[in-house]
């Protein structure tokens, strides 16, 4: 069977499926460009509030690589950064996105998969769920895109413990590195990923885009522009500011429109 990327969609959250878990969701060159091609066309939706990336079944989210292409496809220098490409164009589609992402993780979450859980900007597994990098098995390195994502979310001392040791972490041992936010019982993870995008989904949208780019923004270094201090007020001509100030005061929910 060859793995596929689904896409599916259920009012204002899209979810994403590595599907290939006859090989634990190993993602080949073509599921690369279709999730860089999906992630791409969902930034682009302005009825979106969340996106949630997965993996099909319970045993993985997913397990890197799909190795059986290395032969034909990563032979040689010139093989491999053209394969590269692809997954650095999914993986900063995700980095980029406007719409908030989580990434619910069962299972294997090692190589190529934990970068691309690393740029998104939730992290939720269940508790027997296991994380790695042991491309150093391979004799392989992560590039400076691969590894971007890592170092932003564990730092460059954790990162350089998972590459240099290629050691496999469980659920428990990744939050506390923070890997992920939360790590939840098996039994209960499908209902703390439905809250989490529920919570997600309940805030103003325009917020929330709002807010991942102020964190990218601060996140860069760069000093701040008068253009930037002054989009950090921007809300407040919103349809949804009024909404909501009005709703609280109401003690009611408000009904953020995104306008």
């Amino acid at each position: 069977m060859i793995g596929t990327i689904q896409v599916a969609q259920d009012g204002p959250v899209a979810t994403i499926t590595i599907d290939n878990p006859a090989k634990r969701n190993a993602m080949s060159q073509a599921m690369w460009i279709a999730m860089g091609d999906a992630v791409l066309a969902l930034s682009a939706r302005s009825d979106l509030r969340c996106i949630v990336l997965r993996g099909a079944g319970d045993e993985a989210f997913g397990s890197g690589a799909e190795i059986g292409e290395f032969a034909t496809l990563r032979a040689s220098y010139d093989q491999a950064l053209a394969f590269a490409q692809h997954g650095h164009r999914a993986m900063h589609a995700v980095r980029d996105c406007p719409v908030p992402t989580l990434a619910a993780i069962r299972g294997a979450c090692v190589g190529g998969a934990l970068e691309l859980a690393a740029f998104c900007d939730l992290r939720i597994c269940s508790d027997d769920s296991r994380f790695g990098v042991p491309i150093a098995r391979l004799g392989a390195t992560l590039a400076y895109a691969e590894l971007e994502g890592l170092v932003r979310l564990v730092g460059h001392v954790t990162a350089a413990e998972l590459l240099l040791e290629g050691r496999i972490i469980g659920a428990a041992e990744a939050l506390a590195k923070g890997v992920v936010n939360r790590s939840v019982a098996a039994d209960d993870f499908d209902e703390e990923v439905s809250a989490s995008v529920g919570r997600i989904c309940a805030g103003a949208p325009l917020a929330a885009r709002w807010h991942k780019r102020f964190i990218a923004r601060l996140r860069s270094g760069m000093p701040l522009d008068a253009a930037d201090i002054a989009e950090g007020y921007a809300c407040f001509d919103t349809r949804d500011y009024h909404t909501g100030f009005a709703a609280f005061l109401a003690k009611t929910e408000p009904d953020f429109e995104g306008k």
